[in-house]
């Protein structure tokens, strides 16, 4: 174990050495320091510092400037690093069960290093071990240090080579012999093979398989995970009955080793089902604490966020990185200038500026977002734990997943953009491979496939608040949400009678302006999707066809608008809090207002509109 770095802030937050940067550094209206102690807080900084110093002074983790491996050794080497991680114990159990926050610092930490040793140790810890956690029960306690000492390596196996985010259509098949006690894990044909697997290629020796739950009778009772061991852990040899390899090289992340799976009726104890949401008696009776099918959908789709969670944070961590390397070379390097003597930096033109600093001000954003959705996951899962079995815990699964939804498609599109952003406005020296761009654009591309297609995870969000607005119209229900994210929309009528008059810029450089704003909007969006959908159903339109049709020009930045105003929300209240340094609250205000109000601009084609419609005489509210 590393132990922990001692000393004052000299030693936790050095000077940065003399540099060409000096310059911009002395000009700062407040102390960079105060702002990381404020943004991290000393404990938080204190463990990446203790990282990133055992990484520095490790020969394992020593790069290689211009060195091509080969795609084995690569692979090779990144198990090892990964096994090195978890023999530092960073992060035991209980240091995660007392500061959850430490998990996501350790996996950003382990980004800016590397994606694909980020990505193979939140597979494996967060992923594998928190579905075994949250969708188990004690009797699978025992996986837990075994997960933490690698005894056993894990994988997540939902995804099949014809299915993907259509979970109900999942084909594997888990058929339970009461003679024998065991469920028969099957797949019917090659169709049915998991895939895309990370862990599974190479390394992974223990895999939690979704498949379709059948008892005698062949009753079905839907998707539910198992544990099932693919490889033997000592020789990484096939189990019998499980045919298992990898699929070779990606556009990125190739450190990290996608595979795929069949199973050829391959046995397993009764225990291997992870049986919080559902079990089966040894005598082959299905039984479930959820009598409601529609709860029991709620917290399974809870407990399947955390990877997407995990994600927006991978993306933050990968816009961040663009953003030091494009913002410090824009602050060196000159060009043109008021004389022909004198050169300017090319920071100091609006278009620069223009360019980066809304992406400077979304990292800053989504990172706290971030942050505070994962705990809202840990509180869903410690509820998980427990035994929590009320309403409001199925609710705040569907929240969870709802919010999740929509995070993965903004936060990795947005560092997409922004790391393309960051590329060209380097010039020429953003191509060179050196600078590391390219390889975070490659490896934060499948940020935007993985763990659910962007625009179809937009669709779960939208029919989230689909949704809640037709238990309004149908019997008055109020909005209401555990995590209070659409409890706004209760006053959504109201809302959209505002109108809102800027007299002057100066008013708009305070966030609750495009909070404001961002309200109506999501309200008008929601009105409009809702009318769209039922006007496609009255026309004959069946409910899969009237979804379609109402996703591209109305669910689709329905669901973008909402997330983006919870986002906003959220950095917003954390940047006018009271314990906010009076030395930061300047600069602080102005990032929020700065990501409010490019990212409402995005929206500025489609404001027009609504506000020409709502305009119309005797145009009326026909859902309220």
């Amino acid at each position: 174990m590393v132990p922990p770095v001692e000393g004052g802030d000299a030693a936790l937050l050095p000077e940065f050495p003399r540099g060409p940067l000096d310059a911009y550094r002395a000009r700062a209206s407040f102390s960079w320091k105060e702002l990381a102690l404020f943004t991290e807080g000393e404990d938080m900084l204190r463990f990446k510092k203790t990282i990133f110093s055992a990484l520095e002074n490790d020969p394992l983790f020593a790069r290689s400037p211009g060195a091509d491996l080969s795609l084995e050794k690569y692979r090779e080497l990144n198990f090892l690093r990964c096994k090195r991680i978890f023999e530092y114990d960073f992060l035991s159990v209980e240091d995660m069960f007392k500061s959850p926050l430490k998990a996501p610092a350790l996996i950003q930490c382990l980004g800016m290093y590397d994606s694909s040793l980020a990505v193979k140790y939140l597979l494996h810890s967060l992923v594998f071990g928190s579905a075994v956690y949250s969708s188990g029960s004690e009797r699978h306690l025992t996986y837990i240090p075994k997960i933490f000492s690698m005894e056993i390596f894990g994988c997540f196996a939902l995804t099949e080579l014809s299915h993907g985010s259509n979970t109900k259509a999942i084909r594997t098949t888990a058929h339970y012999d009461p003679a024998t006690k065991e469920f028969i894990i099957h797949s019917p044909d090659f169709e049915a093979a998991k895939f895309w697997v990370g862990n599974m290629g190479k390394t992974a020796t223990h895999a939690v398989v979704f498949a379709k739950l059948h008892v005698p009778g062949d009753q079905c009772h839907g998707l539910h995970p198992f544990i099932v061991q693919i490889r033997d852990p000592k020789t990484l040899l096939p189990m019998p009955g499980v045919m298992v390899g990898d699929m070779g090289k990606k556009l990125g992340q190739n450190g990290l080793d996608n595979g795929f799976a069949m199973f050829h009726k391959v046995r397993v104890p009764r225990q291997s089902l992870l049986n919080r949401m559902g079990d089966v008696t040894p005598e082959g009776t299905y039984v479930s604490p959820f009598k409601d099918v529609r709860q029991r959908f709620g917290v399974s789709l809870g407990g399947l966020s955390s990877g997407r969670v995990s994600i927006l944070s991978l993306a933050v961590v990968n816009l961040k990185l663009a953003m030091a390397i494009a913002l410090r070379f824009s602050a060196t390097r000159r060009q043109f200038g008021p004389t022909e003597e004198e050169e300017i930096a090319v920071l100091e033109y609006p278009m620069q500026q223009c360019r980066l600093l809304p992406y400077l001000a979304a990292a800053y954003a989504l990172d706290h977002f971030s942050k505070s959705l994962f705990l809202d996951l840990v509180e869903f899962q410690r509820g998980l734990a427990s035994g929590d079995r009320s309403a409001r815990q199925a609710e705040l699964g569907r929240e969870i997943h709802a919010l999740a939804s929509a995070s993965k498609p903004l936060a990795s599109w947005t560092a997409q953009q922004g790391i393309q952003e960051c590329r060209e406005a380097c010039g020429g020296h953003g191509y060179l491979a050196m600078n590391r761009l390219g390889v975070l654009r490659d490896d934060n591309d499948p940020n935007c496939t993985y763990e659910g297609d962007n625009n179809v995870l937009l669709q779960q969000t939208s029919n989230y608040l689909l949704g809640l607005l037709a238990h309004r119209v149908q019997d008055g229900a109020c909005f209401r949400s555990p995590l209070k994210s659409v409890d706004f929309l209760d006053a959504y009528p109201s809302i959209l009678d505002q109108k809102f008059e800027v007299s002057s810029v100066a008013n708009c450089l305070d966030s609750a302006v495009a909070l404001a704003a961002y309200k109506w909007l999501v309200c008008y969006l929601l009105r409009e999707t809702y009318q769209k959908l039922n006007q496609e159903k009255r026309s004959g339109s069946s409910d899969f066809e009237a979804r379609n049709n109402c996703q591209v020009s109305h669910g689709r930045p329905l669901a973008l608008a909402f997330l983006e105003l919870t986002v906003v929300q959220r950095f917003h209240e954390h940047v006018h809090q009271p314990c906010v340094p009076p030395s930061l609250r300047a600069v602080l205000g102005r990032l929020s207002a700065l990501y409010a109000l490019w990212s409402l601009s995005r929206h500025a084609a489609l404001l027009y509109r609504a506000e020409r419609r709502c305009s119309c005489p005797g145009r009326r509210d026909r859902s309220s």
